[in-house]
């Protein structure tokens, strides 16, 4: 874990973890824990337990082609949308198959470049020419252990979409070829509606045309 003074000035010794149990053990691990924590008012706040997802650290990257001025971003299936569809809480618009930028989870021992360059073969069909690391992120810190690695990487986008994915792991990915300022309509739109794309496609909104000189070798603004 990464850890950072927050602007308060609390860092890690002013939490106690009195107690860390796990509490399922699967593909992925559930631990409650047992902790305290200062207050900003001054003193301690009473012990409180909370289960904590551990699904591990990931990697996502922004993948562009600089002299088609494209983007290649990916649409799968995920169930936890499906799941959120269900509540009356959440809008329909939010849709099982998600428009998504290519990312994985880091394996023992492999570095976070390496997961950018596999994960972009493997759910894209694209090679990564260069890497341009973006930032690191928590991802869903009131429940969640995970962080992501985000990185923009320079391809040569497929003349057209095509099918990816691991059998093994029940990819069915669609790889979409898409304009840069179409991708920023749809960020417009809500039609991008995950947070990890979200953030990945804002940062490249702001940086698109400084990505795009220093990748073509061009000076212009």
């Amino acid at each position: 874990m990464i850890m950072t003074d927050a602007l308060s000035g609390m860092n890690e010794s002013d939490i106690e973890v009195l107690e860390q149990v796990p509490v399922f053990q699967g593909y992925f691990r559930v631990d409650r824990y047992r902790l305290r924590h200062r207050l900003f008012g001054g003193g301690w706040s009473q012990p409180f337990m909370r289960e904590v997802f551990d699904r591990g650290h990931a990697v996502a990257v922004i993948l562009y082609d600089p002299e088609r001025d494209v983007l290649v971003l990916i649409e799968q299936f995920r169930v936890g949308a499906l799941a959120a569809r269900q509540s009356s809480q959440v809008s329909t618009a939010i849709d099982p198959w998600l428009i998504e930028i290519v990312a994985g989870i880091i394996d023992t021992d492999e570095a976070p470049e390496q997961v950018a360059t596999r994960e972009a073969v493997e759910e894209a069909g694209c090679e990564i020419s260069d890497l341009i690391p973006v930032c690191h992120f928590v991802l869903t810190p009131g429940v969640s252990s995970e962080t992501i690695w985000l990185y923009c990487g320079r391809v040569r986008a497929p003349a057209s979409g095509s099918v990816h994915g691991l059998a093994h792991e029940h990819e069915d990915i669609r790889v979409l070829v898409v304009p840069s300022a179409d991708a920023f309509r749809w960020l417009e739109e809500g039609r991008i509606n995950n947070a990890t794309a979200l953030i990945g496609l804002q940062w490249f909104q702001l940086h698109h045309q400084e990505i795009r000189a220093r990748w073509l070798g061009d000076a212009r603004p």
